[in-house]
C-alpha cells in the first residue's frame, strides 16, 4: 500500500520533515516514491508547503495519508474526501466486560417479567 506520510530531516532536535509518498513497508526515513511537500513545526505559525497537483494525483491514485499528514492537508485547504476518512479513529472489537453481558441479561428479562399474567377465564370459586 503506498502511504503519504513525514521523512524526518533536519539535526538532532530540530527537526523538519518533507511529506513524501511511500511504500507502507519501508522505514519512516527509508525510500520513497516522490517527494510532494515540506512541514517545519519550529516556525511560528508552523510551515506547511504541498505541491498541490502532485498531492491530489497521488490521493486521486489511491495513496493514504497518514492522520498526522491528513490534517496538514486540510489545514493547507487541500480538501479531499481521502484526508477526511484518515482522520477517523479506529475501532476495535472488545468483548464485553462481565457486569455488561449479564446487565445485557437482566435487561431481557425484565421486559418479559413485567408484562401482565393473561387474565384467566376461570371464574371464581362459590363459597
Amino acid at each position: 500500500m503506498v502511504k503519504i506520510r513525514l521523512h524526518r530531516v533536519g539535526t538532532k532536535k530540530k527537526p523538519a520533515y518533507r511529506v513524501v509518498v511511500a511504500d507502507s513497508r519501508a522505514p519512516r526515513d527509508g525510500a520513497f516514491i516522490e517527494i510532494i511537500g515540506h512541514y517545519d513545526p519550529r516556525t511560528e505559525p508552523p510551515t506547511i508547503n504541498f505541491k498541490q497537483e502532485k498531492t491530489v494525483e497521488w490521493l486521486n491514485r489511491g495513496a493514504k495519508p497518514t492522520p498526522t499528514v491528513a490534517t496538514l492537508l486540510i489545514k493547507s485547504g487541500i480538501s479531499h474526501k481521502t484526508a477526511t476518512t484518515s482522520l477517523r479513529k479506529p475501532t476495535y472489537d472488545r468483548k464485553p466486560k462481565k457486569k455488561e453481558a449479564e446487565e445485557k441479561q437482566a435487561e431481557k428479562a425484565a421486559p418479559a417479567a413485567s408484562k401482565p399474567a393473561p387474565a384467566s377465564d376461570a371464574k371464581p370459586a362459590a363459597s
